[in-house]
C-alpha cells in the first residue's frame, strides 16, 4: 500500500473496482486490471502498425516487432527510439534508408490485441536450428518458473507472459494484453541485453497460433511450448520446420505435436 492507502500496483496494472455478491448483497472489492492501449510504430515518420498493447517496455515491442518483420536486423540498424509522452506511439529513426511494408500487406493476426504482421509464414523457411536437447522435467520447471515471476498476473489476470530460457535457466520474460505482444518485447529485450535467442527454449501462456510459432522460429528457438493448444496450421508449420511444439504444460506432463525427438536425445 501507499502512503494514502491506495493500491500499489506494477506498471502495466490500473486500479479498479468490481462488485460481488455476499450474502444478498453487493459488496464492493478494490483491485486492478491489466492496461490495454493503441499502440503505434512509427518508422521514419511514417506509422507502420497499429496493435493493442499494454503500455510497458514500449522499445522492446518496438524493436522486436521490427525485427520479426524483417525491417531491422539488429538495433544497430536504429538510429533513434523514442516512445511519445502518453506511451501510445514509438517513433523510430532507421540508421539507413530501408524499404518498408505497404499498409495493404499487413495480416491482422487471430485474438489477443489484434497482432499485425506482414509476414506470409508459407514462404518461410527459417534457418536451421542449433542442437538442442532437454528433459520434460527441465520443461514444466522453466515454465513454472516464469509463472512465478509473474508481475501483474496475479494482480489483474487477463494477461499473457512469456520467457527464452535454457533448459537449466529462465533468461528474460515479458508480459502483455497480447500473446504476439509477449514475443516482440522478448526479442526486443534479448537485443537490449545483448543476450543470445538462437538455440533458446520459449514458454508461453497463449495459444500457439501460426504467428506465435513463426515469431519464435525467426528468432531461432527450436522449442516452443505453452500452457494451452496449438492451432493446425502452426502443428504443420513445426513439423516442417523441424520445431519442437508442445501444448498444455502441467505439473505432470505436456503434450508434445511435433519435435519430440528432442526429448529423446536428451536421456
Amino acid at each position: 500500500m501507499s502512503n494514502d492507502g491506495s493500491m500499489r500496483l506494477p506498471p502495466g496494472a490500473i486500479p479498479t473496482s468490481w462488485f460481488v455478491p455476499r450474502a444478498g448483497k453487493w459488496e464492493a472489492v478494490e483491485g486492478a486490471v491489466i492496461e490495454e492501449k493503441n499502440v503505434c510504430i512509427q518508422v521514419n515518420g511514417r506509422v507502420l502498425a497499429r496493435f493493442m498493447a499494454t503500455p510497458m517496455e514500449q522499445e522492446a515491442l518496438a524493436l522486436g516487432f521490427l525485427r520479426s518483420e524483417g525491417v531491422i536486423s539488429g538495433p544497430d540498424d536504429v538510429a533513434d527510439l523514442r516512445v511519445g509522452p502518453s506511451g501510445e506511439c514509438v517513433d523510430v529513426w532507421l540508421a539507413h534508408s530501408a524499404p518498408l511494408p505497404n499498409d495493404a500487406d499487413a495480416i491482422r493476426t487471430a485474438g489477443c490485441g489484434g497482432g499485425v504482421t506482414f509476414d506470409d509464414l508459407l514462404n518461410l523457411t527459417p534457418e536451421p536450428f542449433p542442437a538442442l536437447a532437454l528433459t520434460p522435467e527441465q520443461l514444466i520447471a522453466r515454465y513454472y518458473e516464469m509463472r512465478a515471476d509473474e508481475a501483474l498476473y496475479p494482480i489483474t489476470r487477463g494477461v499473457h507472459a512469456s520467457a527464452l530460457c535454457t533448459p537449466e535457466r529462465v533468461l528474460l520474460m515479458a508480459e502483455d494484453v497480447g500473446r504476439h505482444n509477449t514475443l516482440d518485447k522478448l526479442w526486443g529485450k534479448a537485443m537490449l541485453a545483448g543476450v543470445e535467442t538462437n538455440g533458446r527454449i520459449i514458454v508461453t501462456t497463449g495459444r500457439i497460433s501460426s504467428e506465435m510459432l513463426g515469431k519464435a522460429a525467426k528468432m531461432g528457438a527450436p522449442v516452443i511450448a505453452s500452457r494451452t493448444s496449438p492451432t493446425s496450421r502452426s502443428v504443420a508449420l513445426a513439423r516442417a520446420w523441424g520445431v519442437t511444439l508442445a501444448g498444455y504444460i502441467r505439473r505432470g506432463g505436456f503434450r508434445v505435436y511435433a519435435g519430440e525427438e528432442r526429448f529423446n536425445n536428451s536421456h
